[in-house]
């Protein structure tokens, strides 16, 4: 694929505002690392977008992996043959993440996936905190053979919440009743609050949506970090084609 049209992938549908939320982050990283030279319109990354309504089956992942898979790879291989780097604006569905390069590899194409996983170790890395809490969906927080996260925990200390179904209700309404309605966002800080690490993932899409500042924690936005990466490696080949 030419330089010049370098392109970024999101694959969303679990749930669209994720997705939504994922591309109005790169917008505003790509601003961010471009500063004065930004031009607008002509200087935002190419980006195609495949919405996947049947990912939302990903919320019980364990019951529902045939299918899911099944939706990931009709997203795959329509997204894959257009762009150079994508992501998947769902945490849980970065499980799907060594199986997809696979596919990708099968597929012949170029296109490279940006894990919710690998930039998820280097923020926690740069954060310097010891222990680290885990806020997500319950085949996120379970830790085990369906979550994305399960191969962090040899090197990291991660705190999951003491009450994951309060998480997984509170997921499951942020979907059904949007982000804006005004009960979410206390609720997410009183499950934040009864964490005893101060460093906090968000490791759900939804969650960064009702996100508020919680006083003596640190929030880091998993779907915000993984924008920046994307933003930078379209930055980068920009550069280079310049």
């Amino acid at each position: 694929m030419n330089q010049r049209a370098y392109t970024l992938g999101i694959i969303t549908g679990s749930g669209p505002e994720a997705g939504l939320d994922m591309w109005a982050k790169i917008l505003r990283h790509t601003q961010d690392m471009m500063g004065c030279s930004f031009r607008g319109d002509l200087d935002a990354p190419r980006l195609v977008a495949v919405s996947e309504p049947e990912l939302g089956l990903s919320m019980d992942l364990r019951e529902n992996e045939d299918a899911v898979w099944a939706a990931m790879e009709r997203a795959v291989r329509q997204i894959a043959p257009q762009v150079d780097a994508f992501a998947i604006a769902c945490n849980t569905l970065n499980w799907f993440a060594p199986k997809i390069e696979v596919l990708l590899a099968k597929m012949g194409v170029s296109a490279r996936l940006v894990s919710f996983q690998s930039v998820v170790a280097s923020e926690i890395r740069r954060s310097g905190s010891g222990r680290v809490g885990l806020l997500g969906a319950a085949p996120v927080v379970a830790l085990d053979e369906y979550s994305a996260y399960a191969t962090l925990t040899p090197v990291f200390d991660l705190e999951t919440p003491a009450e994951p179904q309060a998480l997984q209700s509170l997921i499951h309404d942020v979907k059904r009743l949007g982000s804006t309605d005004a009960s979410l966002a206390p609720r997410l800080e009183e499950i934040v609050l009864s964490m005893e690490a101060q460093t906090v993932l968000l490791a759900c899409t939804e969650l960064p949506l009702i996100a508020r500042p919680v006083q003596g924690k640190t929030l880091i936005d998993v779907t915000d970090a993984v924008a920046a990466a994307l933003a930078g490696l379209a930055l980068e080949h920009h550069r280079a084609a310049a």
